[in-house]
């Protein structure tokens, strides 16, 4: 697959979690977010509502819930993104509660997502499954809950469990689950464009990327 710069840009959730993030730096990562042409930005829910003189261009915003553990209980994570969508947030990126998937008490990882999603009068919901941390069998069983609970997306990784975060086999495996009927977005430790055009090829149509100028400086124009 022969990937651009520019194609790559498109599929990028511009992200900033670090818990230390101040105004300036947000102010910076909607600037850069413009400049290379990311899809969004994906920020802290604490950063919303965004400043009324901040220019998003067309942007969209999306912003993280129960992060990073996802040990929440289902309330607060609805609580969460019902206010995260009020305050502009287009896009809502969930973490499971990864304890229940190892379980595999999927029906309990069904009824978190499906509180979140009924908790959104709109906007888009990405499931956060933390892959690294499952076995085969278990990402398919999270991705066939998020199915189950009209979510938009399934997710890799939050980017900050010590287990990892994407992979291709992870990528492969969860859109060999879902099909057509949700998108897959690949997070955590994508510092290069190779290993980002490998995750596009492997199913991923979004990207959750902290160093995006430095990935696309390893692609073509």
């Amino acid at each position: 697959m022969a990937l651009s710069a520019k194609d790559v840009a498109g599929m990028i959730d511009h992200t900033l979690l670090k818990p230390e993030a101040t105004e300036e730096q947000i102010r910076a990562l909607v600037a850069e977010a413009k400049r290379i042409g990311a899809y969004s930005v994906c920020i802290s829910p604490s950063k919303l509502p965004l400043p009324a003189d901040l220019d998003l261009g067309d942007l969209k915003v999306a912003v993280v819930c129960g992060f990073p553990s996802g040990a929440h209980q289902s309330a607060v994570k609805a609580a969460e993104a019902a206010r995260a969508v009020a305050q502009g947030a287009d896009e809502v990126d969930m973490v499971i509660n990864v304890g229940d998937a190892v379980e595999n008490n999927f029906d309990a990882v069904e009824a978190d997502i499906r509180a979140v999603r009924d908790a959104m009068p709109y906007g888009v919901l990405k499931v956060i499954i933390e892959s690294a941390a499952l076995t085969d069998a278990q990402i398919v069983g999270v991705c066939k809950a998020a199915m189950a609970a009209d979510a938009d997306f399934v997710k890799t990784s939050t980017g900050f469990h010590p287990a990892g975060g994407a992979s291709v086999h992870a990528v492969e495996l969860m859109k060999k689950t879902v099909g057509n009927a949700l998108e897959v977005k690949a997070s955590g430790g994508i510092r290069d464009g190779k290993f980002a055009v490998e995750l596009i090829e492997a199913g991923a149509t979004r990207l959750g990327l902290s160093s995006s100028q430095k990935v696309l400086d390893t692609l073509p124009e």
